[in-house]
């Protein structure tokens, strides 16, 4: 779920970012009466995200505006689609123009990023998932857009999940010690250790964790790490997946795969909003 007071308060910080003391080029050209309609039209093929927040821009710039979905949330479009109609206040629609236009063609990107992959692999029970590295300020919005396109949403931040990474583990001194702490701190989470190499994976056995990150084995060393686990643990693998490689690596048998491109390489969705 979105929070709607959260999806606000980052709509109006953004809008004041871009607009400011005001648009003097609408200001200056249009109307305060001046009614138009638009059309939003994606100019790729792709999976369509965040038209509620779209919306959302353009009825905060003004209450009067009508926003029309023509898509369905989740609805895979082919170039020249139109997904959205606007219709109202001009200074609104051009005002809101390119917010609304950032925000679908980033959330979009990523659903179909995601989709694309999800499809590769879908013969095989691994399942998708994001992870930390998203835009600041857009976590929420952007690991919604991972679901939309059929993946999976990690942990959410550093406070609703526990895990320990290879620094984490130095600092401590081991796994044993890291995860000794943790069940200390708090027990009643569960605990997922990084492991880069067979010795680590083993010492992360030895004290039952709950999942274990296999960070950027080779396939080989990933199947040999899913037949030693055997159940005894989730297995997520971890770096450098791609559309490339992620066939193979869902055929090792791990539960989940973890990919940061999701949210921090994905490439946005193009489209445009015309006044008709």
């Amino acid at each position: 779920m979105i929070n709607e007071i959260l999806l606000d308060d980052l709509i109006k910080r953004c809008l004041v970012e871009d607009i400011g003391t005001g648009d003097v080029t609408t200001n200056a050209i249009v109307s305060k009466d001046d009614k138009s309609s638009a059309v939003i039209e994606s100019k790729e093929e792709g999976i369509v995200a965040g038209l509620f927040v779209a919306k959302r821009v353009f009825e905060i710039l003004s209450p009067h505006i009508e926003f029309k979905a023509l898509v369905e949330e989740g609805s895979k479009v082919k170039p020249k689609a139109n997904i959205a109609e606007v219709r109202g206040d001009t200074r609104a629609i051009l005002m809101g123009e390119r917010l609304a236009l950032n925000f679908l063609q980033r959330l979009s990107g990523i659903a179909t990023k995601t989709f694309n992959l999800v499809q590769l692999i879908a013969m095989y029970p691994a399942r998708i998932i994001d992870t930390r590295k998203t835009t600041p300020g857009l976590r929420m919005l952007e690991k919604y857009a991972v679901r939309v396109g059929g993946g999976h949403n990690h942990r959410f931040g550093l406070y609703d999940a526990v895990l320990i990474k290879d620094n984490h583990i130095k600092a401590a001194g081991s796994i044993l010690e890291a995860v000794n702490r943790v069940r200390r701190y708090n027990h009643l989470m569960k605990i997922e250790v990084e492991v880069k190499d067979l010795e680590q994976l083993e010492e992360a056995l030895s004290v039952n964790v709950d999942i274990i990150m296999l960070d950027n084995m080779d396939i080989d060393l990933m199947k040999e790490a899913v037949s030693i686990v055997s159940g005894k643990a989730l297995i997520e693998a971890s770096g450098g997946i791609s559309e490339e490689n992620v066939l193979a690596v869902a055929k090792t048998g791990v539960d989940l795969i973890s990919v940061g491109g999701l949210t921090h390489s994905a490439k946005a969705l193009d489209m445009s909003l015309n006044i008709v």
